[in-house]
């Protein structure tokens, strides 16, 4: 298992979008991602910072069902 990077938002959300999220909303500094699943809609917030703490964005990856491994082959 990898280490999780401290990255900007901007490179975060273009790798769950390369996962299937849309960008659906953005109010202020936070930007609404959503996913449709087979059974239900998954939805993530994610903070407009540079860098996105790395705490924040394991609580981002748990929400959205990714594994860090994967996350970072997204990148």
């Amino acid at each position: 298992m990898s280490k999780i990077p401290s990255i900007g938002y901007e490179k975060v959300i273009h790798a769950l979008q390369r996962d299937g999220w849309v960008v659906v909303r953005q109010r202020g500094s936070h930007i609404r991602l959503q996913k449709h699943t087979r059974n239900e809609v998954l939805k993530l917030t994610i903070p407009a910072h540079r860098p996105i703490k790395r705490t924040t964005l394991a609580h981002i990856l748990k929400q959205a069902r990714l594994d860090i491994d994967f996350f970072l082959s997204l990148l």
